[in-house]
C-alpha cells in the first residue's frame, strides 16, 4: 500500500497533524501526529479509524504531542490475515507502538472498543499511563454486545457478511447514523470519510474478527481491574448511546480511586463528532488539571 500524502489526509486535522508510519509487529501502522507536549495517544473505535479525531487535533495538539493511530487491521494500517484481534493482543501492539515512536508514559484516551483496548494497555503497562480518558468505552458491565458478538461472528453468520461485502458499505453507513444522538450534527463529509478504509479488502473481516473473541475479552478485562484502579481516569459518555448502556459508567467508575465522569445529553456514541466543542474542552481541562497535580 503506497503513502498517503499529507495533503490528502483529512483538511480539519492537516494543519496540526502529519501522516507517519511505523512498524509493529512487523506490519506497517499509520498514524497521525502533531503538537508539542506531554504525549497523548488516541485509540479509535470499533468502525473509526485516525479519522475520529479530525475536530479534536487542533484543540489536543495545542499543549500535547498527540499521536492519532489506526490500529491493524483498521483504517489504513496493513490487515495481516490471521493476526490475533484481542483485547489483550491489540494492547500489546499499542505499547509496541508507544516503544516504536519513542514514548515512555503518555495520557490514553479510547472510545468504545478502543477505550476497553486502552485500559487491557493500562493493566500490562500501568506506570506507563499518566492519565486514562475513557469514551464510552465497551465494558464488562454494558449487556450490548455480549448477545451480538457470538451471532455475528458465527461461521454460517461470518459468511454471509462476508458474501454481502459489496452492500456492506451502506450498512456501514447505516450504522454510523444510528450512532448519532441527534443525526442533524451529521457533518458533510463524514460518513463518506469513515467508510473510506472500508473499500479496502479485509476490513471487514477485521470486525468480525474482533467479535469473535467479544465475551472471553471481556471476563479477562474485568479481572484485569485492579491494576489501573489508581490512574486519574476520566469517563465521557452521550446520555443517547445506544452502542454502549451509559448505565455502565456508574459500575465502571468504582473501578477507579480517582474517576470523573461526565455525560453530554441528548449526544450518542460518538460526543467527539456530535458536540465537538464541548467534548474538546472536557478533555483538555481534565489534562490540564491532571498535569499540574503531576507536576
Amino acid at each position: 500500500m503506497e503513502n498517503r500524502l499529507e495533503s490528502e489526509v483529512e483538511p480539519s486535522a492537516s494543519a496540526t497533524a502529519a501522516e507517519r508510519w511505523t512498524e509493529v509487529d512487523g506490519h506497517r501502522m499509520r498514524y497521525l501526529s502533531g503538537g508539542s507536549g506531554p504525549a497523548l495517544v488516541l485509540v479509535h473505535g470499533l468502525l473509526g479509524y485516525s479519522f475520529s479525531w479530525r475536530h479534536a487535533l487542533p484543540a489536543f495538539s495545542q499543549k500535547n504531542t498527540v499521536y492519532a493511530v489506526d490500529m491493524l487491521g483498521a483504517g489504513f494500517s496493513d490487515r495481516p490475515p490471521g493476526l490475533n484481534y484481542c483485547f489483550r493482543a491489540h494492547a500489546e501492539r499499542l505499547l509496541q507502538f508507544l516503544d516504536g515512536v519513542g514514548v515512555a508514559s503518555c495520557d490514553l484516551l479510547g472510545t468504545s472498543h478502543g477505550g476497553a483496548v486502552a485500559m487491557m494497555t493500562a493493566a500490562l503497562a500501568p506506570e506507563r499511563i499518566r492519565s486514562l480518558i475513557l469514551v464510552a468505552p465497551a465494558n464488562p458491565w454494558s449487556v450490548h454486545g455480549r448477545t451480538w458478538a457470538p451471532f455475528l461472528s458465527s461461521t454460517p453468520v461470518s459468511w454471509l457478511i462476508l458474501k454481502l461485502i459489496p452492500g456492506l458499505e451502506i450498512a456501514h453507513d447505516q450504522m454510523l447514523r444510528r450512532l448519532y444522538g441527534d443525526r442533524s450534527r451529521i457533518r458533510p463529509g463524514t460518513l463518506e470519510g469513515y467508510s473510506e478504509p472500508f473499500r479496502t479488502p479485509g476490513a471487514f473481516r477485521y470486525w468480525l474478527d474482533v467479535m469473535k473473541t467479544w465475551n472471553r475479552d471481556m471476563t479477562e478485562l474485568e479481572s484485569a481491574m485492579r491494576p489501573i484502579a489508581n490512574i486519574p481516569t476520566l469517563l465521557l459518555w452521550g446520555g443517547k448511546d445506544r452502542a454502549v448502556d451509559p448505565a455502565s459508567a456508574e459500575e465502571l467508575s468504582r473501578r477507579f480511586s480517582d474517576c470523573k465522569s461526565e455525560i453530554f445529553e441528548g449526544v450518542g456514541h460518538l460526543p467527539y463528532e456530535e458536540v465537538p466543542s464541548e467534548f474538546n474542552s472536557t478533555v483538555v481541562k481534565f489534562l490540564s488539571r491532571n498535569e499540574r497535580r503531576v507536576s
